[in-house]
């Protein structure tokens, strides 16, 4: 990061585990964390929520969105934030000093669309225990197949089996 975090409150938006590990990271820079999530409750792991909740630098603005984001143009800065309550629709104001995005996205998959096997919300279908997709000789690693723990490490993991499963395929 360009700017210092010490004494800093920073907000981070997302209810998953992308955004609970980014909060609990940035309490170890920032000297208070807002988590803003548009539902009442997390989809982060449990054990993940039951570490942010005994955080106490930790603020949850539960039923909620960032309706605006407030700040200088030259240099451009993050000031603050509007925040909706969604229930209520009041709009509170909030000073920060840095915001973070971590809300779930769709696969970069349509590209494939009606070419390849992909389940309702667009991540590419493979056979079982295998990164092979409804085409031999065609893998699907990472974000594009993996919506349940979509972290580096386990699409580093599923990129090495796509490799050794192509390998494998090339050599037959």
């Amino acid at each position: 990061m360009v700017f210092s975090l010490k004494r800093k409150v920073v907000a981070v938006v997302g209810g998953g585990n992308a955004a609970v590990e980014e909060a609990m990271f940035l309490t170890k820079f920032a000297s208070k964390v807002k988590l803003i999530h548009r539902r009442d409750e997390l989809r982060a792991e449990k054990m993940l929520q039951k570490k942010l909740m005994e955080n106490k630098k930790i603020e949850i603005i539960w039923d909620s969105a960032v309706d605006e984001v407030i700040g200088d143009g030259e240099p451009k800065n993050v000031t603050g934030i509007k925040v909706k309550n969604l229930k209520t629709n009041n709009v509170e104001e909030m000073k920060i000093d840095g915001l973070f995005i971590a809300i779930g996205h769709d696969p970069a998959t349509a590209l494939f669309k009606e070419q390849l096997d992909m389940d309702k919300e667009g991540y590419l279908l493979t056979k079982p225990d295998s990164t092979e997709t409804n085409i031999p000789g065609v893998y699907a690693a990472g974000d594009v197949k993996d919506k349940t723990f979509r972290q580096a490490v386990t699409a580093a993991g599923m990129g090495c089996m796509a490799a050794l499963e192509a390998e494998k395929h090339l050599s037959h």
